[in-house]
């Protein structure tokens, strides 16, 4: 026999009935749908009572101005001249729709096309609208009731008692007509565009559902590991395709990121690991073999030196970092760079003479600037100590600095920015084209720079705070050796004499904090 299951299986989750109304998409092409044909119905009932009106608002002008004629035409000539003016007018009557009847006191019938005198008119401060029946048709007639002036004895609340009273109206059967062929036309045009709405909410439905679906794919696969994926781009260059655009460039950049956090982690455990076991080799190695206090003082002192180094390398990555994050800023002011310059090279001017090596100055009378005066100064530092380290005996390195010019004999641009070139060159071993590519990356050591001391963040920093100054940095060739050239934005406040304030550093010469080698960094400068 076979074991029976101890509990029935479980039945499959039923399928809420309502999840589908809990789609966003479904929402928004329900709610454009529902405003279309909203706005349809109020744009069609504006223009079917905007025509009905200005038919109505006709009749009753035709019916008063005629009126009104008659009236003078009775003031004139009394009755014999209002009967024949109004046998004129229905003669001239074409359309056989002008209603006209005149009555005595007594409510005699006078003249007109109408026997008698319709039972509901009874005031003349109101419109009527009767049915009427002419040439065998029925239809509707707008009739309004006048005193004719002289013969009215006593009134109350306009309610015709006695007097010479005229009955003017007109039949509106064509109207009418025109009301229900107007009505008709706007319903079948609301149907249509009920119709347009709904095909229009089916389309932005798809559109919607299938963009939502194509970010949730990606995210979903990208969350379950597939770095690799990325938005499909239909090519035309429209809203999705931007929207598509942004999410891979988004997803590109934390793939770079994570690869640079990889790659951080890598070297730190990779260029930390010697020193520290250094560090232990020789602390254990004095514990077991050093017989005089000196001998294990001299192995601390060399154990604590590397343990420096540590400790050096962990507070540059916190100073890059720190750098990175532009918390720097706000020791941005307006200084005159010369002089910094002037101070790192005489602080590596006894460097350079120590390895045999010139130093050379290329710097105009005055540089001013704006930015952080100490992070400057770490930079150029860096970039010395760099070419300094790599330069043969007897070689020179070169630092300049000059105002670029953005136009002949014009070094300020239109609104008074400007823009600083400062390069240190070498005579080195030099870079090849793939490890300048790298030149900036945390801990990159070029095959050349292996044997240096170091662990490979100078140019690291160096490009921290160019793109906090939101300028740019390039390595190049200088056959022989290396150059780094900086490209630093000036604002226009640092070149003015009239006090003006200086904006944040994103906004200087509308530069943005970017540099052309993206997650590029250090290849052969020792950590300041």
């Amino acid at each position: 026999m076979t074991a029976q299951p101890a509990f029935p299986p479980a039945p499959p989750p039923r399928r809420s009935r309502w999840r589908a109304w809990r789609s966003a998409s479904l929402r928004f092409a329900l709610a454009y749908g529902l405003m279309f044909a909203l706005s349809s119905i109020l744009f069609m009932s504006f223009l079917w009572w905007g025509t009905i009106g200005f038919l109505e608002r006709q009749v009753e002008t035709a019916i008063n101005a005629d009126a009104r004629a008659l009236a003078e035409r009775w003031v004139i000539g009394g009755l014999p001249t209002l009967a024949l003016t109004i046998e004129d007018r229905l003669e001239q009557n074409l359309d056989d729709d002008a209603i006209y009847l005149v009555i005595d006191p007594q409510g005699n019938y006078l003249t007109g096309n109408v026997s008698a005198w319709p039972g509901r008119v009874q005031y003349t401060d109101r419109w009527y609208s009767l049915p009427d029946t002419r040439a065998g048709l029925r239809s509707m007639a707008e009739l309004h009731a006048y005193n004719l002036p002289g013969t009215a004895q006593t009134h109350t609340a306009g309610q015709l008692d006695s007097g010479y009273r005229l009955l003017v109206g007109r039949d509106v059967r064509a109207r009418g007509i025109l009301r229900h062929l107007l009505t008709d036309s706007l319903l079948w045009a609301w149907v249509m565009v009920t119709l347009l709405a709904v095909s229009g909410a089916v389309l932005v439905h798809r559109i919607f559902r299938r963009m939502v679906k194509t970010v949730a794919r990606t995210t979903s696969a990208i969350a379950h590991g597939d770095l690799s994926r990325r938005m499909p781009l239909v090519g035309n260059g429209d809203e999705m395709d931007q929207v598509a655009e942004a999410i891979n460039e988004m997803l590109d950049r934390i793939v770079r990121l994570m690869d640079g956090v990889r790659q951080v982690s890598n070297a730190i455990a990779h260029d930390l690991r010697t020193p520290i076991a250094r560090a232990r080799t020789q602390l254990e190695d004095a514990a077991l073999h050093a017989t005089t206090p000196e001998e294990l003082r001299g192995a601390i002192d060399r154990a604590v030196g590397n343990l420096d180094n540590v400790t050096a390398v962990f507070e540059a990555l916190l100073r890059i970092a720190q750098i990175e994050a532009g918390s720097r800023r706000s020791a941005f002011m307006a200084f005159d760079m010369v002089p910094v310059l002037l101070d790192v090279a005489d602080l590596y001017e006894a460097v350079a003479e120590d390895h045999a090596i010139t130093l050379r100055l290329d710097l105009p009378a005055a540089l001013p600037f704006y930015g952080d005066r100490s992070l400057i100064q770490q930079a150029v530092a860096n970039m010395l100590d760099n070419a300094i380290k790599f330069s043969p005996s007897g070689g020179t390195v070169h630092l300049r600095a000059r105002m670029r010019e953005l136009a002949p004999g014009r070094v300020t641009g239109p609104t008074g920015e400007g823009m600083l070139d400062l390069s240190v060159s070498d005579e080195g071993i030099g870079m090849s084209a793939a490890d300048m590519a790298r030149a900036t990356e945390r801990f990159f050591r070029a095959e050349k720079a292996r044997n240096t001391p170091g662990a490979g963040l100078g140019l690291s920093m160096v490009r921290a705070i160019v793109q906090l100054h939101g300028g740019q940095m390039q390595l190049s060739a200088h056959n022989p050796g290396l150059t780094v050239s900086l490209a630093l934005p000036i604002a226009a406040c640092a070149l003015s004499d009239d006090g003006r304030e200086c904006p944040s550093p994103q906004n200087i010469s509308g530069m943005t904090q970017t540099s052309p080698f993206s997650h590029q960094h250090d290849t052969n400068s020792s950590v300041k």
